[in-house]
This record gives structure tokens, C-alpha cells and sequence, in this order.
């Protein structure tokens, strides 16, 4: 199989089943809203861009490498053309799934404001703890631990982010939120698999843990498809929660009021 069919397969095949299922909905007046399509197009422009170079650099760096014969032999860097498909038609599958679990699972109670500050301070820590020891590693050259800390290291920042942001907002959304991030983790893991079993793609030993589930899929590529996924379940639920924008504009409001310390105006 070549990456090509591999991604019309595994990729393309269950999109257009659901956008068919969306279609559908909207006929029954159950359609995605204008921002919920507006979200999905923002990150589908994420997830290329923030992806891109981390992805260039692994290839480079010998980290994976696709069999040639597996490939169209366009590439865009390092990267084959069919790379920049797979972030696109995955950040749409696990889209489209999210928002057709948002539309049918209404969020649970808000949490009490001092919880849900625990909660969003609590969780963003870890995410950034996690991140660091992750760059400790890099800089330490330890090569088994090269690519779960590319990984943790390029993904958690922004995952922190988003849970300072919203965790308590994520946790009301669990049921959607949850459902949509093991669902796409399960199966674009196996898909995965398939993908390394036949040969499309391989994973330098050498950089890797040597932790295969399944006796064939490295444990980084399922913690890739676990990060990847909860950026995009994470970032589309916060982008459609009202009190995302609450925060926001609070925060911009309290920023403006601050006076410049030692600046005009301020206080020495």
C-alpha cells in the first residue's frame, strides 16, 4: 500500500462518511454553526503551520523516514506532499466527530469559580513541568528519549495553554470531549500500525523507547495521536464556549487597566 491509498483509505473513507452523517443533521436542522465551521477551518490552518517544521525537523533528522516507493516523491522540505494531507484530513475527521457529539451531549454544571482557578492552574502546571523535563532530556542527548521528548516538548506548551485557558470549561464537556479524543486515538493508532507494519513509514529504533503496543506500534505514536488529538478536541470546544470569550475579553480589559509600572503615568 502506498501513502497515498493508505490516507484514502484510513483517512478520506470515514471523512465522507461523516460529512455525510453532518449533511444529514443539517437537514434535520441540526447543522454546525457558522463558528463551529469557522473553528474547524482555523485549526485545520494550525495544524499545518505549527506542525510543519517539528515535523521537517524529525524527518531531517532521521527520526522516521518513508519508503520511496511508498511515496508520490513530492515533498515540500523534508516532508512528502502526503504528510500536509494527513495533518489536514485528521484535524477535519476529528473535527467534524467532535461536533456532532457537542451538538448532541450539552455540557455539564459550571464549577464554583476557586475550584475551577485550582483546576486550570493545576492542570497547565503539569502540562509545563512535563514540557520542561521533556527539553531536559533533549539537552541531555539521551537518543532512546528523542522522540517522546520532540513530542512532549512541541506539544505541551500549547496544551497547557489551553488548559489555563479552560480546563474546568474541557471537564463540562467531558462526555464530547473524552468520547471524540479515545475514539480518534484508538483508531488512527491502529491505522498507524498498518501504516509501519507494511512499510509506508518506520521509526528510528535508536531514538525511540522500544515500548511497541501491540508488538508493532512505538509508544510514541500513540502519545502523537493522543497530544495531536486532544490540541484539536481541546481547541475547537474551547473556541465554541461562550465563556472562553468572557475570559478574554476580561483579561484585555484588566491588561488596558494596568498602568506601566515606572512608565508614564505609573507608579515609580
Amino acid at each position: 500500500m502506498t501513502y497515498a491509498s493508505f490516507l484514502a483509505v484510513f483517512l478520506v473513507v470515514p471523512l465522507v462518511l461523516v460529512a455525510l452523517f453532518t449533511r444529514a443533521e443539517a437537514r434535520r436542522g441540526r447543522a454546525p454553526t457558522p463558528l463551529a465551521w469557522g473553528a474547524l477551518a482555523l485549526h485545520v490552518l494550525v495544524a499545518v503551520a505549527y506542525t510543519t517544521p517539528w515535523d521537517n525537523h524529525l524527518v531531517a533528522s532521521r527520526v522516521w523516514w518513508y519508503d520511496p516507493a511508498r511515496v508520490l516523491g513530492v515533498t515540500i522540505g523534508w516532508v512528502p506532499l502526503e504528510e500536509y494531507v494527513f495533518f489536514v484530513l485528521q484535524t477535519m475527521l476529528t473535527g467534524l466527530v467532535l461536533l456532532a457529539l457537542l451538538r448532541r451531549w450539552p455540557p455539564g454544571p459550571a464549577a464554583p469559580p476557586s475550584p475551577a482557578i485550582r483546576l486550570r492552574a493545576a492542570s497547565a502546571a503539569v502540562a509545563l513541568v512535563a514540557a520542561g523535563a521533556s527539553l531536559v532530556v533533549l539537552a541531555a542527548g539521551w537518543r532512546p528519549g528523542t522522540y517522546m521528548a520532540l513530542i512532549l516538548a512541541w506539544a505541551l506548551p500549547p496544551i497547557a495553554l489551553q488548559l489555563a485557558v479552560g480546563a474546568d470549561l474541557l471537564w463540562r464537556h467531558r462526555r464530547a470531549v473524552l468520547t471524540t479524543l479515545a475514539a480518534a486515538v484508538l483508531y488512527l493508532s491502529a491505522a498507524d500500525a498498518y501504516a509501519i507494519h507494511g512499510g509506508i513509514w518506520t521509526i528510528d529504533p535508536a531514538q525511540s523507547l522500544g515500548l511497541m503496543l501491540g508488538g508493532t506500534l512505538p509508544i510514541e505514536e500513540a502519545v502523537f495521536f493522543l497530544v495531536t488529538n486532544a490540541l484539536i478536541v481541546a481547541g475547537m470546544t474551547l473556541a465554541l464556549s461562550p465563556e472562553t470569550w468572557t475570559r478574554w475579553r476580561r483579561t484585555a480589559s484588566a491588561l488596558r487597566r494596568r498602568p506601566d509600572v515606572g512608565g508614564v503615568g505609573g507608579r515609580a
